[in-house]
């Protein structure tokens, strides 16, 4: 039972970075995006409107599965928070940087165009530092005998194959950003059309740098894998090209952005289902020349009563998440109307 609770909790905390990386991540590429394809203050009202009933809720993903990361993996959590310390508070920083940009900008004209470059970098930080993360424990880094990071700080975690992973998560949140604002903006519109006219060449850069990083992880990294995942880690990264063509195809042939956004978002969701894969049944890699073992999911697990509480936890609680946002993407599904930006 202890096993089974344990390999459950390790694939739930994929689901839940995926629903972060899908929901948080088209609101990060639409602030990293704003200063390009918003041209003057109703447009830039438009991409505000456009997230503002949404993105403090899609936030929770990212919280909900920090918190889920310590009570069933603490030491994975200990490790990678403590080894991240800089790089998790620059996060945080971007974070709250953007939120304060987001409810000020709206209401501040005075200072608008400080909060617009607020806006930019906040959304900008945690979409390329959250890959040079994913990066990290997948590559490995330096731990000693009981598990603390050995390395530098915050220099130390970039690399080539981190600087890799983080451009690449940053290019599907633009990717997925560009996909949104079209989705939301008015048609006929010159941002709707510079938005979907975007959406082509940053899902190309995106298959480019998938390609790239997949090369790299498999010639060059050399983590190992478990070999009965083998199956489904080439499943997931055929589904994270077929995502990525079929948003490319619908969005410039038909013109169809709700398909193109769908696409979009389950060519990311495959993303992290192929790191899930490539990871299990590891939490944090550890280098070559680490003193201290590498952090998995039976070596860091809570106790088979705590597993068992967070279970039936998350059976009443996750079902009430989904409601909310259901309800909430129904009550504001549509385009951005001329009216809703009054509120």
């Amino acid at each position: 039972m202890f096993e089974f609770l344990s390999v459950l909790w390790f694939f739930l905390i994929f689901v839940l970075i995926a629903g972060y990386f899908v929901l948080d991540g088209f609101d990060l590429g639409i602030g990293v995006l704003s200063p390009f394809i918003a041209k003057n203050d109703e447009e830039r009202a438009i991409l505000r409107r456009a997230i503002g009933p949404v993105w403090d809720g899609n936030e929770v993903w990212l919280l909900t599965a920090g918190g889920a990361l310590f009570a069933a993996f603490p030491n994975a959590y200990a490790t990678t928070f403590s080894g991240f310390y800089l790089a998790v508070m620059l996060v945080l920083f971007g974070l709250i940087v953007r939120a304060v940009s987001f409810e000020f900008g709206a209401a501040d004209p005075t200072w608008r165009k400080l909060w617009d470059v607020c806006f930019f970098v906040g959304s900008l930080l945690p979409a390329l530092l959250l890959g040079v993360a994913v990066g990290n424990i997948f590559a490995g880094i330096p731990m000693d005998a009981i598990g603390d990071y050995a390395g530098v700080p915050l220099l130390g975690l970039v690399t080539p194959f981190t600087l890799l992973t983080g451009l690449l998560g940053l290019v599907m949140f633009l990717a997925a950003g560009a996909c949104w604002a079209a989705l939301k903006a008015p048609l006929p519109s010159e941002l709707q059309a510079r938005a979907a006219a975007l959406r082509f060449p940053l899902q190309v850069v995106a298959l480019v740098l998938f390609v790239v990083v997949s090369v790299f992880a498999l010639g060059l990294v050399g983590t190992e894998m478990d070999p009965a995942l083998g199956v489904l880690r080439w499943l997931f990264a055929a589904l994270v090209v077929v995502g990525l063509g079929a948003s490319m195809l619908v969005g410039k042939m038909q013109g169809d952005d709700l398909k193109a956004f769908l696409a979009q978002s389950a060519a990311m969701i495959a993303l992290v289902a192929l790191l899930a894969c490539s990871m299990f049944p590891t939490l944090v890699n550890a280098t070559a020349d680490s003193v201290g073992p590498a952090i998995t999911i039976f070596n860091a697990a809570s106790s088979e009563l705590s597993l068992t509480c967070m279970t039936i936890i998350t059976c009443i609680g996750l079902p009430l998440v989904l409601a909310y946002h259901v309800i909430i993407y129904r009550t504001f599904r549509g385009r951005v109307k001329p009216e809703d930006l009054q509120h």
